[in-house]
């Protein structure tokens, strides 16, 4: 369970980003092909925050398809499985160009 670690990477990010102002959600985008469990996720990031300044703070994630350019046919796929060719041409040369993001994209503040 990783999402663990990655939760307490998040806290001293939102936490240096917050300057000690209170926060309300922190908005995340996950790229499909991440291999994080959004779900487990916002479990871990519940467990971590309940017994710091964080206590009570959302976490709302966005989840990113995985999106390939085929390199022989030029053409843009949103991927429905894990598989990295074109559905077009069967060309195995692609590039991914979204749904590798990791990204604390928004921290929502309250007003003091």
């Amino acid at each position: 369970m990783h999402e663990l670690s990655i939760c307490h990477s998040m806290i001293g990010i939102v936490q240096k980003h917050a300057a000690g102002r209170p926060v309300r959600a922190v908005h995340v985008q996950v790229g499909a092909m991440r291999q994080i469990v959004p779900d487990t996720l916002s479990y871990c990031w519940t467990l971590v925050t309940e017994s710091s300044e964080l206590a009570g703070a959302e976490l709302r994630v966005e989840q990113v398809p995985a999106k390939i350019r085929c390199s022989g046919c030029g053409r843009e796929h949103v991927l429905d499985a894990p598989v990295l060719a074109c559905p077009d041409c069967a060309g195995q040369p692609v590039e991914l160009i979204q749904g590798d993001e990791f990204l604390i994209t928004t921290l929502e503040l309250a007003e003091v």
